[in-house]
């Protein structure tokens, strides 16, 4: 019988125990570094004689490990051992599967120290980010358990004499898990285990940024009872393994997080009826944001400050959700701004896999780095740099946290998603032109607003357009079942992602009526 969910607590590693955990737990890991981890296809490991090297990006000589490469034939082979583990696993009944990620759960958090190094090593997190991460993937597969014990058996529909009439919902088929490199366990596991536990079977490609962080997951899920075939590893290019997923007339549904372009392309393609296709292919979809967080001048100043720094720079910006625009009434601007600043100032910038608790890292790979310095250069054209000409240490893909004041609404790096520590701060004649520019893009994933008026905080209930809204509190960090995530327009499906809608996509209801 499964307890009531509640969501993990994180650690305080100000504390000596928690930091003494995280430090054997890097070096544990830092010992087990350059491993080669192969396919899992079928339920069997499977080489292929091409590698995938996942480097740290703190520090671009080391390698985490080595991923087997998968090719178009490989997944093709994952596909249809899927869809033949499917005609089994769709009728196991819903409590032994939920009962797997219970035990996934328990095996996570009993790993909960060496998962979250490993993801230090292999995509930087600083130390709380990847226990985070860690805590969210066990939140992930709790939290699924108990929904699909609610979800499964007969749901009741209106009397109606003479008749026996009910309502089930069953799974779908081969479902395709492609998952980000930003979150590589959290939003990984979250998207398999929501497809497992209805009863589907899964093909996870994982970013070639993360294959090790994934492979791992493979691991637990299999520990924890997965018949073979049911959940298949297959690493690869995009468009080599990942198009080969989305086009595959076996594959039933398509679950993706990843960038507004291969969204888009992907909503496309799986819009296809392809040779031997029998069904529309289901897509959800996350595809980031330019989130935003607005600051009134009834505001407490130093908690938006606080908020700010925090949402804009926690694991260098790397985050869908993170604070990308900050915008300030006219009257509150320079003090706002000041503090900030100053907040940012203090922020500490290093390699996460050594003994001190650094609040950022390295950006993922060198063509992030490349791209986000193109937009600092791009930002100092338009506007005024307050932060970021500061040292950082070499080796890695470094970028300090850069603030540049005074940008235009509609300047690019006030537009386009740059997925680094890149903070826009633009001002706001009063609160009614913050909203505005605040809705005045094309995504609408995540904001915020800080006021201590209280028809103000009412009014953005319905007028702050994004799909997770926060008042008085940053606009990252949502938990599982407390605040479930996914946006509107270019951010996606809205899909919320651990909220109690969530399982149901993976299902189709079907209605069942007897006359007695």
């Amino acid at each position: 019988m499964l307890t009531s969910y509640q969501p993990e607590s994180y650690v305080d590693f100000n504390q000596d125990e928690p930091r003494r955990l995280m430090t054997a737990a890097l070096k544990d890991v830092g010992s087990r570094l350059g491993a080669d981890y192969p396919l899992w296809i079928g339920g069997e490991a499977v080489t292929t004689g091409q590698w995938i090297s996942s480097v740290s990006p703190a520090r671009t000589d080391r390698v985490v490990g080595k991923s087997a490469k998968a090719s178009t034939d490989h997944a093709d082979k994952a596909i249809r051992l899927a869809a033949e583990a499917f005609k089994t696993w769709s009728r196991v009944p819903a409590e032994e599967r939920a009962t797997i990620l219970a035990k996934a759960a328990a095996i996570m958090r009993r790993r909960v120290y060496e998962l979250s190094a490993w993801m230090c090593y292999e995509v930087a997190k600083p130390w709380l980010e990847a226990y985070a991460d860690t805590c969210e993937a066990i939140d992930f597969c709790d939290f699924y358990a108990r929904e699909m014990m609610r979800l499964s058996g007969r749901h009741p529909t209106t009397p109606f004499t003479g008749e026996d009439n009910t309502v089930e919902y069953i799974a779908l088929g081969v479902v395709g898990v492609i998952p980000p490199w930003n979150f590589p366990l959290a939003i990984c596991m979250g998207m398999t285990t929501a497809a497992l536990v209805a009863g589907n079977t899964v093909v996870v490609k994982p970013s070639s940024d993360s294959p090790i962080i994934a492979a791992k997951m493979c691991e637990i899920l299999t520990e924890a009872g997965l018949p073979p075939g049911v959940l298949n590893f297959v690493p690869g290019s995009g468009s080599d393994v990942g198009e080969t997923i989305v086009n595959h007339p076996l594959t039933r549904m398509i679950a993706f997080t990843g960038s507004r372009e291969v969204g888009v392309r992907i909503n496309e393609q799986a819009a296809k009826v392809n040779k031997g296709q029998i069904w529309i292919k289901r897509v959800i979809l996350e595809m980031g944001g330019k989130d935003g967080i607005l600051v009134d001048e009834t505001a407490d100043l130093d908690a938006a400050a606080e908020g700010a720094c925090a949402a804009a720079f926690g694991f260098q910006g790397q985050k869908c959700s993170a604070c990308s625009r900050l915008v300030v009434v006219e009257s509150a601007y320079d003090e706002v701004l000041e503090r900030v600043v100053e907040r940012s100032r203090k922020l500490t910038v290093g390699d996460t896999t050594g003994e001190e608790n650094l609040s950022m890292s390295a950006v993922i790979n060198a063509s992030a780095f490349k791209s986000i310095s193109d937009y600092i250069k791009v930002g100092k054209g338009e506007g005024r740099m307050v932060l970021g000409e500061t040292t950082v240490p070499t080796g890695g893909h470094f970028i300090p946290p850069t603030i540049i004041a005074d940008i235009d609404r509609n300047a690019r790096i006030a537009q386009e998603e740059i997925f680094g520590p890149v903070l826009a701060v633009i001002k706001a004649r009063n609160f009614d032109d913050g909203m505005e520019i605040i809705n005045g893009t094309e995504y609408g994933l995540t904001g915020a607003l800080f006021s201590r008026d209280r028809d103000r905080l009412h009014q953005a209930r319905s007028t702050f357009h994004v799909g997770n809204l926060y008042l008085n509190r940053k606009c990252t960090g949502a938990l599982v079942d407390v605040q479930p995530f996914g946006g509107f327009n270019m951010s996606g499906t809205n899909s919320k992602a651990g909220g109690r809608d969530y399982i149901g996509m993976f299902m189709q209801g079907k209605s069942i009526c007897e006359r007695l």
